[in-house]
């Protein structure tokens, strides 16, 4: 890549800069493996930074770019629940943009390249499979998550240091960010609670739990102020994630679907009152509730 871009800047006067550009970056793209494809992409994004580059790539902080993290995350998602394998494809690179965006301010001042980061996760993953490149023995998914229980204990152990440089917290919990997702969060948390042993011994004890929770929130619902009320549905949710992970679902990955059955049912709905010139506002709760019992016959 470096190389386009250094034929780029001598072209002669008058040839088309875009067109040289484009197939310049075409004969990179079908040329070499993974790793060159990689740099490519890395030389790509310095060249939009440089002085010389994209005003708006120039003048994005860690900050700004943030928000595009999250809704490539979400959209590499949708791809994967609708099964769309080609734009899975294309999804990935653009979440994959995001890691080197980062990386690409983060060296320009000095921090760390996308070199340091891709060393940091191979480190880790050689780190946390001993069972495979060490000598311990992992045969089921719960020794292999014991097994990372501990490394990640010794971890913690050997950085006992926020880059404030006051102590880190020695929780067992300190290591989940609190910014995550609550479902991602409360799922997180639990899990690694359960490896202590502080955990419910079956799905129907989870159930039992479940109600008792259920009855609290009626309470509370009923005679409770606000904040109660909230506590409550707090606690409903938490024991619902539980649930949850004893039947090993993601509750998260649960939810979207069921959106996603919500919108396609209430669509139903639309399009079947929109036959006859009327909106959902037109039309009777009996009315609506029958279509969608219709809905949830179809495919």
């Amino acid at each position: 890549m470096a190389q386009v871009f250094h034929r780029l800047a001598h072209a002669p006067t008058g040839v088309d800069m875009l067109d040289l550009g484009i197939r310049f970056l075409f004969s990179t793209m079908t040329n070499g493996d993974a790793g060159g494809k990689f740099q490519s992409l890395v030389d790509l994004m310095a060249r939009l930074r440089a002085p010389d580059g994209c005003p708006w790539d120039r003048e994005q902080t860690f900050d700004s770019i943030k928000p595009y993290l999250l809704e490539e995350t979400y959209e590499v998602m949708d791809a994967i629940d609708a099964r769309d394998w080609p734009s899975l494809g294309g999804e990935l690179g653009d979440l994959l943009l995001q890691s080197v965006f980062f990386a690409q301010m983060a060296s320009e001042q000095g921090l760390f390249d996308i070199g340091d980061s891709i060393d940091a996760i191979n480190r880790k993953l050689v780190r946390r499979h001993p069972h495979v490149f060490g000598g311990q023995i992992a045969e089921t998914e719960a020794d292999v998550r014991k097994i990372w229980s501990q490394v990640k204990a010794e971890e913690r152990s050997g950085d006992a240091k926020a880059p404030s440089g006051e102590p880190k917290s020695s929780s067992l919990l300190a290591t989940v960010p609190r910014t995550l997702p609550a479902l991602v969060e409360a799922q997180q948390i639990s899990s690694r609670a359960a490896l202590t042993g502080f955990d419910w011994d079956s799905p129907d004890q989870v159930v039992e739990k479940l109600h008792e929770e259920l009855a609290e929130f009626k309470e509370a619902a009923h005679s409770g102020s606000r904040e109660e009320v909230e506590g409550e549905l707090g606690d409903l949710l938490f024991v619902l994630v539980n649930l949850a992970r004893f039947v090993k679902v993601d509750p998260e990955q649960a939810l979207r679907k069921s959106n996603a059955k919500f919108r396609a049912r209430f669509g139903y709905i639309e399009r079947k009152l929109a036959e006859t010139g009327r909106a959902p506002a037109d039309a009777t709760l009996a009315e609506m509730e029958s279509l969608w019992q219709e809905a949830k016959t179809r495919p």
